[in-house]
């Protein structure tokens, strides 16, 4: 790489039309610097010590020991929300997991087991130095530091993901993909910096990197034209395609994003994708107790340190559904909708908004035939009692919803 190369790349970014990919310019370089050089502490459960580790070290022993094991990585990518906040910081987005992608080819269920066994030992090498090592198990660390583990083999998807955990919810999330039908839910969250060129350097170079001598990163948009992703990044547009192969929870996402202060860019379009998303989340999560795990898993998971914007979230998941469900009968319908009515008070009582949900007053106007001088013009709402949320235990691989 010459300087000459990479000061191309120092003033804007550059793309063809239409193009899926562009270069990153120097500003957006140093934001991805400094995420993969920033120290992210993994939480160890119960009385495990905290892992301090940088994503790119993460990334480079993982990488080099599927290497030594005959898997074959094309190369690492960033994903998410990470990637959204280097291309555009005042997105809005924000970001909390750290989504790493390791493309690799994956034939087999041994590959799997391999790669699983291969970021548990990498965790040893991250303990302190005073812990004795010989006797942990990968079992052990597995329960001391992975939030979760996914798995799906199927004709048209070949991934496993791995997620160490943070208190904080920036969770290190590593996935391995050898294929993968659908990588995006909206525009806004479609890109991919390909990190390969930046470890590279890290690893080769003597000087540290300027505006004037830096690699020549590549960005990409798996949705397509990568310069429309990026204005819909920039003034806050929902916008996808094929919103038909979205899985169930990109209702959640869409209802996210609404809050965050994106909008569809007509009405038709928002009336026509919200039926879409409220459609595959029924098909996804057809029973009332899957999707009361699904909505206290994903409060959990995405509303760390931003407690106060569930209610509004909730309350706007509850339009979403009320106004765009046609697939369901009444009784679902007011089911699902008493569901988030009741997350939505548990809610207020954790932020003590309520004094108590045991009992709730609800006033309502009687109807014009009431004519009982004895009728009561409100009544007491027996609601369940808030309990604390118990964390859930985890079998080795969860299913894919």
């Amino acid at each position: 790489m010459s300087e000459d190369d990479s000061s191309s790349t120092t003033s804007y970014m550059s793309d063809t039309e239409g193009s899926n990919v562009s270069v990153l310019n120097w500003e957006q370089v140093q934001r991805l610097d400094a995420i993969l050089t920033e120290t992210i502490p993994i939480h160890g459960r119960g009385n495990f010590p905290t892992l301090e580790m940088q994503p790119r070290q993460i990334v480079k022993v993982v990488r080099s020991r599927m290497e030594e094991k005959q898997i074959h990585v094309r190369d690492v990518r960033l994903n998410g929300s990470a990637a959204s906040h280097i291309l555009h910081e005042d997105s809005g987005l924000g970001y909390k997991d750290l989504d790493l992608i390791f493309c690799a080819d994956m034939k087999g269920e041994s590959d799997f087991q391999t790669v699983k066994d291969i970021v548990l030992d990498c965790l040893l090498d991250f303990l302190p130095d005073c812990v004795n090592k010989e006797k942990i198990t990968p079992l052990t660390l597995k329960e001391a530091y992975v939030q979760k583990m996914v798995k799906v083999c199927n004709d048209s998807d070949r991934w496993s993901l791995i997620s160490l955990s943070n208190n904080r919810g920036k969770n290190v999330e590593l996935k391995f993909v050898d294929s993968l039908r659908r990588q995006f839910e909206f525009s806004v969250d479609s890109f991919q910096i390909k990190l390969d060129s930046l470890l590279l350097f890290y690893e080769c170079s003597e000087n540290p990197m300027a505006e004037t001598f830096h690699p020549t990163i590549m960005g990409e948009s798996v949705y397509g034209d990568f310069s429309e992703a990026l204005d819909h990044l920039r003034h806050k547009i929902i916008c996808t395609r094929n919103p038909e192969e979205i899985r169930g929870g990109g209702l959640l996402k869409y209802c996210h994003l609404l809050v965050r202060g994106f909008r569809a860019a007509s009405e038709t379009e928002m009336k026509s994708l919200q039926r879409y998303m409220c459609s595959r989340f029924f098909i996804d999560f057809p029973d009332i107790g899957e999707q009361q795990r699904k909505l206290e898993s994903y409060l959990q998971n995405h509303f760390v340190g931003l407690e106060d914007r569930k209610y509004d979230y909730l309350m706007t998941l509850h339009g979403v559904v009320n106004e765009s469900t046609v697939c369901l009968m009444g009784h679902e319908r007011r089911q699902t909708l008493g569901l988030i009515a009741m997350l939505a008070v548990r809610v207020l009582a954790e932020q003590n908004v309520i004094p108590n949900v045991a009992n709730v007053t609800c006033y309502y106007q009687p109807a014009p035939y009431v004519a009982d001088g004895n009728f009561s013009n409100y009544y007491i709402a027996q609601v369940q009692p808030v309990f604390a949320c118990q964390q859930p235990a985890y079998s080795t691989w969860l299913p894919c919803n």
